[in-house]
């Protein structure tokens, strides 16, 4: 057995010590984005220092909470907070969460962040769905010995973003009166911003967001088998001829501005379910 499946069942055991119930769907909430959790009928909440080997967030914005129970009827876990790259983590540990909700059994993941617009059409507190994605974080974590009870050696990535996710959000949108953008996300290592050069190059090559999440956790759950639907929060505008500066603060009060369109989507997606 190897240190991937090894880290993943020491934290479902722990986690099966104060839950028993199923998992149909896996939640991973980003930076600002954590009240929807309390939309979730707990049975159970689990802070990550009482997980073995799981890693704790350095971020004051990232609870650090696996809520176990039900959202809109069904079964959901929900990892309230993530860790990053740039935090000083290695890619097993930002991507274990996504390995324990399938081993809990959950064969939907829906990951939530805050990324940067690069599209003249972005508006702060836009949501846009993440219809593909570009790995400019200089790693895969799936690099190294495969563990073949996890995932296949060479897995494909011609829809890492559900299709069918995606035209069910667009449908909660329309329903609800709700502005929505699709989109192809950047993922860079972070923590700085980038310069007028980088946002002109990501719009060069096709980037819509910039954000320094999500990609290694959507390889994961292609890896694993799951169907994953991508919602991004517009947190600034990222046009290279009209930049203004930004604050974390800014990007936070964005995010938790814009968790009400946020919770409807992800609500009504999981109740289509």
């Amino acid at each position: 057995m190897g240190e991937k499946k090894r880290r993943v069942d020491q934290c479902v055991a722990a986690v099966r010590r104060r839950w028993e119930g199923e998992v149909g769907i896996g939640i991973i909430l980003g930076t600002g984005l954590g009240a929807l959790s309390e939309q979730i009928e707990a049975e159970a909440v689990i802070p990550y220092s009482d997980i073995p080997t799981m890693p704790e967030t350095t971020l004051e914005t990232h609870a650090g909470r696996l809520v176990l129970g039900k959202l809109a009827g069904r079964p959901v876990a929900a990892m309230d907070g993530r860790v990053h790259l740039y935090e000083g983590f290695s890619p097993l540990d930002v991507t274990l969460p996504v390995r324990i909700l399938r081993a809990l059994g959950a064969e939907v993941l829906v990951v939530s962040n805050v990324a940067g617009g690069l599209s003249a059409s972005h508006e702060v507190g836009d949501v846009s769905l993440i219809e593909d994605h570009i790995n400019l974080m200089g790693m895969n974590p799936l690099a190294g010995a495969n563990d073949e009870a996890l995932g296949p050696r060479f897995p494909d990535m011609i829809e890492p973003y559900d299709h069918g996710l995606i035209r069910q959000a667009e449908a909660v949108a329309l329903e609800n009166g709700i502005k929505l953008h699709r989109g192809v996300y950047a993922g860079v290592l972070g923590p700085c911003l980038e310069t007028r050069a980088e946002y002109r190059y990501l719009r060069t090559i096709g980037a819509d967001l910039v954000g320094m999440s999500t990609v290694p956790e959507v390889i994961v759950a292609v890896h694993s088998g799951m169907r994953t639907l991508g919602i991004s929060v517009v947190s600034d505008r990222c046009l290279p001829d009209a930049l203004e500066p930004v604050s974390i603060e800014t990007i936070i009060r964005a995010g938790r501005e814009a968790e009400p369109k946020l919770k409807t989507i992800v609500m009504g997606v999981v109740e289509k379910l």
